[in-house]
């Protein structure tokens, strides 16, 4: 058997059912260990990485604030329990709600002060940490791993229909 990195991490002795199947499963550590090494970032200041993405998405309509449904459909990653998630960083400081007085079912997301001054250190923090996570890569693959990644999320997006076959 012909071992890759992919099979000698996963101390795996047989190979994969194909250069697909090992991408997937490739992608899917890649993932997790990109994900375990910001966290170690944002954690230690007492959010999550959704939490993170949360602030970031809030920050960016600072003016006019957003509505809880519409950061669910922003996420980088699609959480569960969007009011839970924005209850805790309530709780925290980090933002404010309000409900919208002409419609007492919709309620908008603001940054407060506080979720902005933990995003300006993170700042200067997490792209020096996607420089360093990512500086094995050079420019010309990260151009062709993005196209690839975005041709997978499209795939993703139309729901893999030759799937429902099965």
């Amino acid at each position: 058997m012909k071992q890759t990195a992919l099979t000698a991490e996963l101390k795996q002795n047989r190979p994969f059912g194909s250069a697909r199947e090992e991408a997937f499963v490739g992608l899917l550590r890649t993932a997790d260990a990109l994900r375990w090494r910001l966290s170690e970032i944002v954690e230690p200041h007492g959010i999550s990485l959704v939490q993170y993405n949360v602030l970031r998405i809030l920050r960016g309509s600072r003016d006019t604030g957003l509505p809880t449904l519409e950061i669910a459909e922003r996420m980088i990653e699609q959480a569960p329990g969007i009011t839970r998630l924005l209850d805790r960083l309530e709780k925290a400081g980090f933002v404010r709600r309000e409900r919208v007085a002409t419609d007492r079912r919709q309620v908008i997301c603001h940054i407060e002060e506080k979720g902005l001054k933990l995003l300006s250190w993170l700042d200067s923090t997490m792209p020096q940490a996607t420089e360093v996570l990512f500086s094995s890569v050079k420019p010309g693959d990260l151009d062709r791993l993005n196209e690839s990644l975005a041709s997978i999320r499209k795939a993703c997006a139309a729901r893999c229909p030759s799937l429902k076959k099965h």
